[in-house]
């Protein structure tokens, strides 16, 4: 692990590779998404509910099976509620021999902090079914499942 970025900075990151895509007519924006990966590692309904722009979910039970698919990133922030699950998470991606020389940090603070200091969450559409208002308590703000390490 890298240590972790702060949502401004991750915010940063992301306008610049927006401007990026913008400029490109299609061939560097699949190796721009690529260069920087955002893993939510919350569960799905969690994610559903809201989450950081361009990530992804990758559940932390699903990490250790799913950590392949990050091969090929430069750099690699990992994301849940705190910011305390995602060290760990980065810590395992980084170990994982797969990754090569990609940075891998964690979001500093989760996604609360990206609410209080950068802004709103994206939400997935209705792909999962009316979660919001029914499941609004369950790992909306926990850590999630507990570390297997």
């Amino acid at each position: 692990m890298d240590g972790e970025v702060d949502p401004e900075e991750l915010a940063a990151l992301l306008d610049e590779r927006d401007g990026a895509d913008g400029d490109a007519d299609g061939s560097e924006s699949d190796e721009s998404e690529k260069a920087l990966r955002i893993v939510d590692i919350r569960d799905r309904r969690a994610f559903d509910r809201g989450h950081l722009p361009d990530s992804e979910c990758v559940p932390f039970p699903e990490l250790t099976t799913r950590v392949e698919e990050l091969a090929g990133a430069s750099r690699i922030v990992t994301v849940c509620p705190h910011g305390i699950a995602s060290r760990q998470a980065a810590q395992l991606i980084g170990s994982y021999a797969g990754i090569g020389d990609a940075r891998v940090e964690s979001l500093r603070g989760g996604v609360e902090a990206w609410q209080r200091d950068v802004g709103e969450l994206e939400t997935t559409d209705e792909e999962n079914g009316g979660t919001d208002e029914s499941g609004e308590r369950d790992g909306g703000t926990d850590e999630g499942p507990d570390a297997p390490f």
